[in-house]
């Protein structure tokens, strides 16, 4: 049976990530969370002291990103996936270091969005992210995955749910690992990434014209699961 490739995009915290790695797990398929890639140069950039605070007394104070530190800077950050047994996914790793949870924390969140609107970055995030796919029998999720990275791939699915669910699902995620969570903020960085992905001038999270939609606001996990093992079935049959 011939392995195909399946683009799951949509907006931030709508699951798309949690469904990718179940049905990644359920066909056999790799599974790679082009999202963490993402957050991986933000954790970078943090680290780095890439972000330059700007403004003196009585000026608005404000982060800007040393683009050109960033791009001199960009062969050093090396991204790789390791599946975890026990937890039954790939973990993230930055330059050799495990990096899941860091990743996930709201100083990331609140700084990923800019950095994934730089066209230099997403340039080498994409070429990577294309030869992880090579050959098919890949599950991939992100923002642009099946309008720039794999624009014929046999499955497109475009998640979304409604802004509330979204950050109440990332406010309880972040409670379970025993993270500080305020949901105000969590909604709030919800909306602002939803505008700031939809309206970037390089590659905006948009639904593909032969993407299927996925409203998932008011179903379960095991619906979402049911429902794209469905879809999958339907492409390779």
């Amino acid at each position: 049976m011939k392995k195909i490739t399946i683009a799951i995009d949509g907006h931030s915290s709508c699951g798309k990530s949690t469904m990718a790695k179940d049905l990644a797990r359920e066909v056999g398929y790799v599974y790679v969370d082009t999202g963490a890639m993402y957050r991986c140069v933000t954790l970078y950039a943090l680290r780095h002291g890439i972000f330059k605070t700007v403004g003196d007394a009585g000026q608005e104070v404000r982060e800007i990103i040393d683009q050109d530190e960033l791009r001199r800077q960009m062969s050093d950050i090396q991204i790789t996936f390791k599946f975890n047994p026990e937890a039954g996914r790939p973990d993230t790793y930055l330059n050799g270091e495990l990096v899941e949870d860091q990743i996930r924390s709201m100083e990331v969140s609140n700084h990923v969005s800019p950095i994934a609107t730089l066209g230099f970055v997403r340039e080498a995030m994409v070429a990577q992210q294309q030869l992880m796919g090579q050959g098919g029998g890949v599950v991939m999720d992100g923002r642009d995955i099946g309008t720039v990275v794999f624009p014929n791939a046999e499955l497109k699915v475009f998640v979304t749910a409604s802004a509330e669910v979204r950050a109440q699902r990332r406010y309880d995620e972040l409670k379970g690992k025993g993270m500080e969570a305020d949901y105000a903020d969590i909604l709030k960085n919800v909306q602002e990434r939803d505008y700031i992905d939809s309206h970037r001038e390089v590659s905006p999270l948009k639904q593909a014209d032969d993407a299927l939609l996925l409203d998932n606001s008011h179903m379960t996990i095991a619906e979402q699961k049911e429902w794209l093992l469905q879809r999958f079935r339907e492409r390779v049959a």
